[in-house]
């Protein structure tokens, strides 16, 4: 039994379909500070994480060279054959995309300009497979780490929240910033179970900063009513005789209270128009500009998540009759993206942050290959790649291979893991590489969950199915 079999027969003996925890609603930036005016917990709302958990873990050792993590979902699922595992197929694709051989890597190099002058700073993984080719279900997938139609899955939170939980107790007290930090990506996955202090952050980069962090009556009479408030009700706030969401509420206060009139929030959240034209001026540019900026703060974020959308192109993938100048296609937004993550790298690299931040890049699944469809775009299929960047891992690597078509794996490029051997790369796995790049055990189980079965930071633990990709790293 090879280790695809292997994984499956596991998988299949937990069948469970239904509609999932993350169909509640999620705090936007707006509804965070209107909580916290409301004097509402959001864990009264969604329920916490129990004291004091038990937590068991099994022996491992993790690589632990990153500081921070900035996580890239491409939703909607981008072609692999046309960007990060590029494949000419004559008669179909356009001349306009003008593939280069660089350092022995096929490049797109009128699709992915800028990369291009990357390729040592970053390795692909393409011999990544997805295992759904549901949008809503494989991009949950894909930010959990699991399926969210099977057992715990409807209650498992963010990979970032468990990065929040886990980071939280390396916070100072002049960190003011929230460890999980989401932008453009207000349907992202949510905490979980967990408490909603690790939930994601979710704001949209303006230029101007964030909005409602300060007073219409001014900051010294929002320091009056602060500490009339606690004056009034601190025996209600502090060690409360109505427990968890009254501490919770007191919390939330205190986390928005010290976003306002702080310069630090200013200045990493605002951005100037030159600035934002080094990234591409666009909303995905800006994303990554904040992103670094946020980390550059220095003020207890350690997970990222942005996403962007637009890349399920089932038409007109090369633009309107094959005219890449017209219509969004796989030029446009190609560049879009390859502004922003070039210039997040050379920014991060001159700022002497690279090496201590992952950036991981993923849509949910791939794309048809070879011949267009009637409507001359690809649907879904699950070859796909996988991007890493930093984070102490060994650039210019292309790890796994493809079929001339880009169909199926041909060579894994990894050792998997010892109870499968190797094969394609899964969610699961860079779940797991994450965790290890940022010294998280994840063979951890919590017994905190609702249901007291034992949440595992990666499926089936105990079993060794998933695990990190080290030759990310050279090994």
């Amino acid at each position: 039994m090879n280790g695809e079999e292997t994984i499956r027969k596991i998988e299949q003996k937990y069948p469970r379909a239904h509609k999932t925890f993350f169909s509640r609603p999620h705090f936007s930036r707006r509804q965070f500070f209107e909580l916290v005016g409301a004097g509402v917990s959001g864990s009264y709302l969604i329920g916490g994480a129990k004291a004091g958990p038990t937590i068991t873990a099994g022996q491992v050792t993790t690589k632990n060279t990153a500081k921070n993590v900035i996580f890239i979902l491409l939703a909607g699922a981008p072609s692999h054959t046309d960007t990060f595992d590029f494949k000419m197929v004559d008669g179909v694709t356009p001349a306009a995309a003008k593939p280069e051989l660089i350092k022995g890597v096929l490049w797109p190099t009128a699709i992915l300009p800028k990369l291009k002058n990357n390729l040592p700073d970053f390795a692909v993984v393409r011999s990544m497979r997805s295992w759904a080719l549901v949008h809503g279900l494989a991009q949950t997938w894909t930010q959990i780490g699991r399926n969210p139609a099977a057992v715990l899955g409807d209650i498992a939170p963010n990979i970032g929240s468990i990065v929040a939980e886990e980071k939280t107790p390396e916070r100072l007290a002049t960190h003011v910033f929230p460890t999980f930090v989401a932008l453009n990506s207000s349907n992202g996955a949510g905490a979980g179970y967990l408490s909603s202090n690790y939930a994601p952050f979710q704001a949209a980069p303006s230029a101007t900063g964030l909005p409602n962090t300060s007073n219409v009556d001014g900051q010294a009479r929002l320091e009056q009513r602060w500490s009339l408030l606690h004056q009034l009700d601190d025996q209600l706030r502090v060690n409360s005789p109505l427990g968890k969401p009254a501490v919770d509420m007191d919390d939330f206060y205190k986390a928005a209270k010290g976003l306002t009139y702080n310069q630090a929030v200013q200045q990493a959240f605002s951005f100037s128009s030159a600035d934002s034209a080094r990234y591409g001026t666009n909303s995905f540019g800006n994303a990554c500009l904040v992103a670094k900026q946020v980390l550059a703060a220095n003020q207890g974020t350690r997970f990222i998540q942005i996403t962007l959308g637009g890349w399920d192109m089932h038409q007109s993938i090369y633009g309107l009759n094959n005219d890449p100048t017209r219509g969004s296609n796989i030029f446009t937004l190609g560049q879009t993206l390859d502004s922003g993550v070039s210039t997040l790298i050379n920014d991060l690299k001159a700022a002497g942050m690279f090496q201590d931040t992952l950036i991981v890049m993923v849509g949910e699944f791939g794309r048809t290959v070879g011949q267009l469809s009637a409507a001359m775009g690809r649907d879904h299929y699950p070859q796909q790649f996988a991007f890493f960047a930093g984070g102490g891992i060994k650039g210019g690597q292309m790890i796994g291979s493809t079929d001339a078509s880009g169909a199926n794996t041909v060579d894994p490029g990894w050792a998997g893991t010892s109870a499968t051997g190797p094969r394609d790369v899964k969610p699961e796995d860079v779940e797991a590489t994450i965790y290890s790049a940022l010294g998280i055990n994840w063979t951890t189980v919590r017994y905190d969950d609702p249901f007291g079965r034992g949440f595992e930071y990666v499926p089936h633990s105990d079993q060794n199915l998933y695990g990190p990709i080290n030759e990310l790293w050279g090994s």
